[in-house]
C-alpha cells in the first residue's frame, strides 16, 4: 500500500513538470518580483517629492497651481493600497498606472516652473534632490522594462499548448502589462537636469 502511495506520488509529480506546472510557477514568481521593484522605484519617488515641494516652495510660494497638483498626485498615488493582488486585478493595475502617470506629468509641470528661479536651480538641496529624482527615474524605467519582460514570458507561456490546459486547470490568469501609452510617457520621463549657467542671473525659459 506504501509503495502504491509513493508511486502515485510520483506519477503526479512527473504530470505536473511535463505539463509545465512548474515552469508556471517559477515565471509567476518571476512576475511578482519584477512587479514588487516597479512598485519599490515608485515609493523611493513618492518619498523625495516633500522635501522637493518643501525646498521648491523656499523660493517660489507663488507657485501655488503647481505645487498643489505634485501634492495632491502623490496623496493619489498613496491613497491606493498596492500589494501582490493587485495583478489579479487589471482594473486596479490600470488605476495604479493611471495615477503614477498623472504624478510623472505633475513633477514635468514642476521642473518646467523651477526653470523661471536661478536661486532654486542654485540651491545644494534642490540639486541633490533632483540628482537623486534622476536616478530614480531611471531606475523606474529599468524596473518597468524588466516587468514588461517577465509580463510577456508568463503570459506566453500561459497561452501555449499544453501549458495553457494546465494554467486553466490551476486558475492562473494572464497578468496585466503596461499599456502603450503607458510606455510612450515613460520614455520622457521628467526633466530633472538644469543648466545653471544663466547669463546676468536671468531666467531661463522653461523646457518644453
Amino acid at each position: 500500500m506504501r509503495a502504491w502511495s509513493v508511486a502515485t506520488v510520483a506519477f503526479a509529480l512527473l504530470s505536473l513538470t511535463g505539463c509545465g506546472y512548474n515552469t508556471l510557477q517559477t515565471k509567476d514568481e518571476a512576475v511578482k518580483a519584477a512587479w514588487s521593484e516597479v512598485v519599490n522605484q515608485y515609493q523611493r519617488r513618492a518619498d523625495l517629492i516633500p522635501n522637493l515641494v518643501n525646498t521648491v516652495k523656499g523660493y517660489a510660494a507663488q507657485e501655488q497651481r503647481v505645487l498643489v497638483e505634485v501634492t495632491e498626485a502623490r496623496a493619489k498615488v498613496g491613497s491606493i493600497q498596492v500589494t501582490p493582488e493587485v495583478l489579479n486585478n487589471p482594473e486596479l493595475f490600470q488605476k495604479y498606472q493611471a495615477a503614477q502617470n498623472q504624478l510623472t506629468g505633475a513633477l514635468k509641470s514642476l521642473f518646467a516652473v523651477s526653470e523661471n528661479y536661478p536661486q532654486l536651480k542654485s540651491d545644494q538641496n534642490f540639486r541633490d534632490l533632483q540628482s537623486q529624482l534622476e536616478g530614480t527615474e531611471n531606475r523606474i524605467t529599468v524596473a518597468r522594462n524588466r516587468y514588461i519582460q517577465a509580463v510577456q514570458d508568463y503570459n506566453v507561456t500561459v497561452r501555449s499548448f499544453p501549458t495553457n490546459l494546465t494554467a486553466k486547470l490551476f486558475g492562473l490568469p494572464l497578468r496585466p502589462n503596461f499599456s502603450v501609452a503607458n510606455e510612450a510617457q515613460i520614455s520622457t520621463a521628467p526633466a530633472v537636469s538644469f543648466d545653471t549657467s544663466v547669463p546676468g542671473g536671468a531666467a531661463a525659459p522653461p523646457k518644453q
